[in-house]
């Protein structure tokens, strides 16, 4: 309400300034009025005398006469200063935090058969899939999707604003059904070909791509994925997962289940080359709180971003405070002058 009726011009901006140089006519109307005001004659011829005159006379009168002169030269100025075009940052800055364009953002998250190593609790799939669902939970406006890779790649859940249903496909989401390996070029691109025909126009848009692996796919090169994600103003954010040295990791085969020692290897430079292309950023997760701090600092850069972008853009003109005292202070002066100064024939 009160951005409506802010009258401190010194803390607007103008698009269009030159309009404020007719603020140096507003001296000038008060000049001519006041003038005028002294030179007015009466309405009522009387025939007494001066001092008689003065004696049925009031001076609140002519304070109110003067009041109405200045309050005329102030809706001129009012109306002049909306002319200009005026913006306030601080009202700005509201907008920007309600983040109301939002972002479309995937998920791809390698699934494969390492994804099972008991670094993490109750194994490196689970607990990514656990952080996801909580990272979806803070989300608000977001469109989010989710890939799934290993040796081969498919949309889980293409982006939505059904949130339930998206965790739903995460608890669901394995790589019992999906050819082994680890295609890092295959989830990314996936994920670039889901964001480039379901994103809309507006607001930012991102993946979050997550492997504990080396690339070993042949269908397509991670580098390519990147630069084609880099032509659609796709971030990537790669996240290598997994704890350093050995790691024991459950097998299961015909003959049962047993447990094995596997070395976490994680190609770490194709991950950073990756984030580095599309104007992302890489990120190791040793643990599941490391991932869970991940997720904030992603959503942090993300929010830190479109702050950027929409600063770098024009706010709206607010002139609307302007306007609304010009009016006031006219509507003001004519109601006074038509009921109590009406002239009588």
């Amino acid at each position: 309400m009160s951005s409506f009726w802010n009258l401190r011009f010194w803390e607007y901006e103008f698009f269009e300034p030159h309009w404020l140089w007719l603020l140096i006519l507003v001296p000038g109307v008060w000049y001519i009025l006041f003038k005028r005001e002294r030179q007015r004659k009466g309405d009522i011829k009387f025939s007494g005398g001066i001092e008689h005159q003065k004696k049925l006379g009031t001076n609140w009168i002519a304070r109110l006469r003067e009041a109405l002169i200045i309050l005329s030269g102030l809706a001129l100025a009012s109306l002049i200063l909306a002319l200009a075009k005026p913006f306030h940052w601080a009202l700005h800055d509201d907008s920007d935090n309600d983040f109301k364009y939002g972002i479309d953002i995937v998920i791809a998250m390698d699934v494969s058969g390492s994804m099972l190593a008991e670094d993490f609790q109750p194994n490196r799939l689970e607990a990514s899939k656990r952080v996801a669902k909580e990272f979806i939970d803070g989300r608000k406006g977001d469109r989010i999707g989710l890939v799934a890779y290993a040796g081969e790649a498919y949309t889980a859940c293409p982006p939505t604003l059904d949130y339930e249903v998206l965790k739903k496909q995460i608890s669901r989401m394995n790589g019992d059904r999906i050819m082994g390996g680890t295609s890092i070029g295959l989830g990314l691109g996936t994920a670039v070909t889901r964001l480039r025909s379901d994103s809309t126009e507006q607001g930012s848009k991102v993946i979050i791509l997550l492997t504990d692996g080396i690339d070993g796919g042949e269908e397509l090169d991670p580098m390519m994925a990147a630069e084609l994600a880099k032509s659609q103003d796709i971030r990537v954010y790669t996240i290598g997962v997994g704890s350093k040295g050995k790691a024991k990791a459950r097998v299961n085969s015909p003959f049962g289940t047993y447990y094995t020692s596997m070395d976490t290897e994680i190609d770490e430079e194709l991950l950073k080359r990756i984030a580095k292309t599309t104007d992302g950023k890489y990120f190791r997760a040793k643990d599941e709180d490391g991932l869970k701090n991940i997720y904030k600092e992603i959503d942090k850069l993300e929010k830190k971003r479109i702050e950027d972008e929409q600063y770098k853009s024009e706010p709206p003109p607010t002139p609307q405070s302007f306007v609304n005292f010009a009016l006031f202070f006219a509507a003001f002066v004519w109601c006074i002058q038509f009921f109590l100064f009406k002239s009588h024939d």
